[in-house]
């Protein structure tokens, strides 16, 4: 039970600090952080499409970020790695507020979201899902669902961990939209299953 605890504890760890970065390190474009921790320190690495920004004239920025990590978050002795995406459209947070941007910009809602699929596997992803809720019509309409997939995406099973997941929300003028994204990166092993090519139907093509 106490190793179950544990476990526990370090996601939600994991989710409190993404949450805190993910507003922080919004203008240096945030995506997602590893912890690996060691015996003598932990070690967070952060996903951003501009580095520089997350670490500032001198380090004054990181060293911010490494101090409120260790006072707010009681992580001991931690290091802070800085990585740059190396493609945006494999990366769900982005995706998914790319997604929500243009949707604030009343763009059509399924037309962006098999666009936005479309590009996902086009970038060698070996399965992508996205799901939108709330007000994707005209005001006065009811809120509904959109949910397109390509690939495979498994949804029980220790082989979840091997998806990354991202959520944003939009705020049009008629009210909230969230938006899920979720993707099987490029070179992803399944112990059950070999993914070859994925074909895109000619809806999503052409859309």
């Amino acid at each position: 039970m106490a190793i179950e605890r544990k476990f526990i504890d370090d996601s939600i760890i994991k989710l409190s600090i993404s949450k805190y970065l993910s507003t922080e390190l919004t203008r240096a474009g945030f995506s997602r952080i590893e912890i690996q921790k060691t015996p003598i320190l932990t070690r967070i690495t952060v996903y951003v499409l501009n580095p520089g920004r997350v670490i500032g004239r001198g380090g004054k920025t990181i060293d911010s970020i490494t101090e409120t990590i260790k006072n707010k978050f009681k992580v001991e002795n931690p290091q802070i790695n800085v990585m740059e995406v190396e493609n945006k459209m494999l990366e769900p947070l982005l995706v998914a507020k790319s997604i929500t941007d243009r949707l604030e910009r009343n763009m059509n809602a399924r037309r962006v979201i098999q666009q936005s699929l479309r590009e996902i596997v086009e970038n060698g992803a070996l399965g992508a899902e996205i799901i939108a809720n709330g007000k994707l019509a005209a005001k006065g309409a009811r809120a509904k669902s959109i949910r397109k997939i390509l690939g495979y995406i498994p949804k029980a099973g220790d082989v979840t961990e091997l998806v990354r997941e991202a959520h944003a929300t939009a705020y049009p003028k008629y009210g909230a939209i969230g938006v899920k994204v979720r993707i099987v990166p490029p070179g992803t092993v399944f112990p059950d299953r070999e993914i070859k090519s994925i074909e895109i139907p000619k809806s999503i093509l052409n859309s």
